[in-house]
């Protein structure tokens, strides 16, 4: 218990998203019949394993550290920007992979020789990142 209680703030948030992504494996296999093992590492879906690990990480600094540290703020900063990411710009960068992705494959359109598909899953709608921020407060609550 006392290796836990050293590492905590790295063995919670790590957990965490270990099975956020477990979770989308064994989602993924109900909904399409298939296993992919490329979920586990890959980004996006619901919920969001990013904004669960920087909240769980952020709520356990505030209830260890109190809401008024400077080391609680820093986390705060840190999670709403990786939330922004998450939602803003990776979300962007999955629809263009996906729109490159369709003119690529129209027949006459292109002359482009690509060796493989771009990946168009990398970010999260906004629902996908509160419900993996939520999870995040209240692993960090429950766990912190």
């Amino acid at each position: 218990m006392e290796f836990f209680e050293q590492y905590k703030f790295l063995i919670i948030p790590f957990s965490t998203w270990f099975f956020i992504q477990l979770f989308k494996v064994i989602w993924d296999l109900v909904v399409t019949h298939k296993f992919n093992f490329k979920r586990i590492l890959g980004a996006g879906g619901m919920p969001s394993s990013h904004s669960a690990v920087v909240t769980s990480l952020a709520t356990m600094i505030g209830k260890t550290q109190g809401l008024t540290s400077p080391i609680f703020a820093l986390s705060v900063i840190f999670a709403c920007v990786v939330m922004y990411d998450a939602a803003g710009i990776r979300r962007a960068a999955g629809k263009q992979a996906k729109l490159l992705n369709k003119l690529i494959e129209t027949p006459g359109l292109s002359n482009l020789q690509v060796q493989e598909k771009l990946v168009e899953v990398l970010g999260h709608t906004p629902v996908q990142v509160f419900v993996g921020a939520l999870i995040g407060v209240v692993v960090g609550i429950i766990f912190g």
